[in-house]
């Protein structure tokens, strides 16, 4: 059996099920940023909101838990994303239980823009630290995660259209 050289992540369209899809705001933490995900007409997820400093805030994120997928003949996530002009990061976990992520900035510039992000330029991370540990194998994936947090209080609008592993 052949391994398809491109596979998507999940498949944004006008009738997608984005319930699987869920907000994290520093609220869990007290803080008071809201973010919203929603699919816009033309078929596209839209990550927008505000983040907010106050109560020791400053995050928003929007994360989809899929089953263990095991990612070992990819080398890569390509995102396909309109931003507002606002560096994001891309978050992975290899077991959504595990309290890390591995994660990569990405600047956006009010245009449609396509990143490629390798697995081996993921690395580890919790709360904001870098963790002492190897980057990420590229082995298993169970979460995907757009996370925004420039330690500033702003509003934010993040439009993805696609999410793939090559």
């Amino acid at each position: 059996m052949s391994i398809p050289k491109t596979i998507k992540i999940f498949d944004f369209h006008s009738s997608a099920d984005i319930s699987q899809w869920l907000i994290i705001n520093d609220g869990v933490m007290g803080g008071l940023s809201k973010g919203q995900f929603e699919i816009n007409e033309s078929g596209n997820a839209v990550f927008h909101g505000f983040v907010s400093l106050e109560n020791n805030g400053g995050f928003s994120s929007v994360r989809y838990r899929l089953p263990a997928l095991d990612v070992e003949q990819y080398e890569k996530i390509v995102i396909r994303v309109k931003g507002d002009g606002k560096r994001y990061q891309l978050r992975v976990k290899t077991r959504a239980n595990d309290r890390h992520s591995y994660i990569e900035y990405f600047q956006t510039k009010g245009n449609w823009q396509e990143f490629e992000i390798k697995f081996s330029s993921m690395y580890p991370s919790f709360r904001g630290r870098k963790l002492n540990m190897p980057n990420y194998s590229g082995q298993i994936m169970s979460e995907v995660t757009f996370l925004i947090a420039n330690n500033k209080a702003e509003s934010f609008h993040l439009e993805i259209d696609d999410i793939e592993l090559n």
